[in-house]
């Protein structure tokens, strides 16, 4: 049973200390610790005696694990909310999208009749004006006829005396009312709609990308799986090429052919992020890859061989796998998100807070390690490092 049954309402003590996930099967250890099941057997694995993580007691032998339904329940409770407020998030954010092209397309639609209304007006105002000046020349018409009828020269002469001078008329030839245009009008009320949807969005993307900052992970560079022609840091947070082989054991885990580091931390299971910095780079690699990869010889980054990984080559192409990228802006750093339970991979440019790219569906069976190539330095137009930053989670 668990020591602290009492305290189930906290959400901390739903997590795993080991995946820092919620429970998934969480079993109780004899010293009333508890765990997720698959993530206390892989612990016990790696160990030539078991232990708890959390308080180092050591068992002999190995314990039988109980269940411990009344963290099962709680923990399916707090996943089915997490559900629903993720529900109630996507509605949210697809209803302020919603909402700001109707309000883009209402302010569209007002505008145009506003300028219609104004060309009606307008061409309702020089009729008007036609129509008087027409009835006042017919008028005076009228008049003139009346007096060549008169066989009175002298009435004749008196009369034609006594009419006021005719009023200035206008050019009408040089009029027009022109037809409505509205030519490029949808196109500006378009790139309008997208600068806003744009700010919108960038909003989201802030806020996602805040979310998985949380899960950062600190990540170091192995010094042995590094190729011979790589230069680490002395804290294992920086990787440039360098011109010459250096005498290295030649360990099964080194990559021999390609210049590529792995990280130190593996990960199996929940959620993991890291961020590094390629500012000043016109080539490089960053990813996930299976740990059980083929190290030996030249390798081929896709999901088959088992890499997860985004590129750059030749300063301005960005890539994945069989995908060109198109991005706004080159990312001076870069975070890399895996969700191992989802079968994600994502990466973003940290600073724009935008998407670069993500591989859905994955299906994880091994254990997963952060992977990093600087690509040759090219003469010294790629000397700039890959650096693992620490995760500033404000962003």
């Amino acid at each position: 049973t668990m020591s602290a049954a009492s305290n189930l309402r906290s959400e901390d003590q739903l997590l795993c200390s080991i995946c820092l996930e919620v429970f998934t099967d969480p079993v109780t250890t004899p010293c009333g610790h508890n765990f997720c099941n698959e993530c206390i057997t892989q612990h016990w694995n790696t160990k030539v005696i078991s232990d708890c993580p959390l308080c180092n007691k050591q068992f002999r032998p190995r314990p039988e694990l109980n269940v411990n339904t009344l963290l099962i329940r709680e923990c399916v409770k707090m996943s089915k909310a997490a559900v629903d407020r993720e529900k109630a998030e996507g509605v949210e954010v697809f209803t302020a999208l919603k909402e700001c092209v109707e309000r883009g397309l209402k302010q569209l639609m007002e505008r145009m009749e506003e300028e219609e209304e104004a060309r009606e007006k307008q061409a309702e105002g020089l009729v008007r004006d036609l129509e008087e000046e027409i009835c006042e020349l017919m008028k005076r018409s009228s008049e003139v006829e009346q007096l060549f009828l008169s066989e009175d020269h002298l009435h004749l002469l008196q009369g034609f005396s006594s009419l006021k001078a005719a009023p200035p008329t206008k050019d009408w030839t040089e009029v027009r009312v022109r037809p409505s245009s509205y030519e490029g009008t949808v196109v500006r009320a378009v790139a309008q709609l997208e600068e806003n949807l744009s700010k919108e969005m960038k909003k989201l993307f802030e806020a996602d990308l805040k979310r998985k900052q949380q899960f950062a992970v600190d990540v170091t560079l192995d010094p042995d799986t590094a190729h011979h022609e790589l230069i680490l840091s002395d804290d294992g947070k920086q990787v440039t090429c360098g011109n010459k082989r250096k005498k290295l054991p030649d360990h099964p885990e080194r990559f021999d052919y390609s210049v590529c580091v792995l990280g130190k931390q593996s990960f199996s299971s929940g959620k993991f992020y890291f961020e590094v910095q390629v500012k000043g780079k016109t080539n490089w690699d960053l990813g996930v890859s299976k740990e059980s990869i083929n190290r030996k010889g030249k390798i081929t980054l896709n999901p088959d061989k088992g890499f997860w990984t985004t590129y750059l080559r030749n300063g301005n192409h960005y890539s994945a796998p069989a995908v060109r990228l198109s991005l706004r802006s080159a990312p001076e750093k870069v975070g890399v998100f895996v969700d191992y339970e989802e079968g994600l991979v994502s990466f973003y440019d940290v600073a724009a807070a935008a998407l670069i790219y993500s591989f859905t569906g994955c299906c994880f069976t091994d254990r997963l390690l952060p992977f990093f190539s600087p690509e040759p330095n090219d003469g010294g137009k790629n000397s700039a490092p890959l650096i693992i930053c620490p995760v500033n989670q404000t962003v």
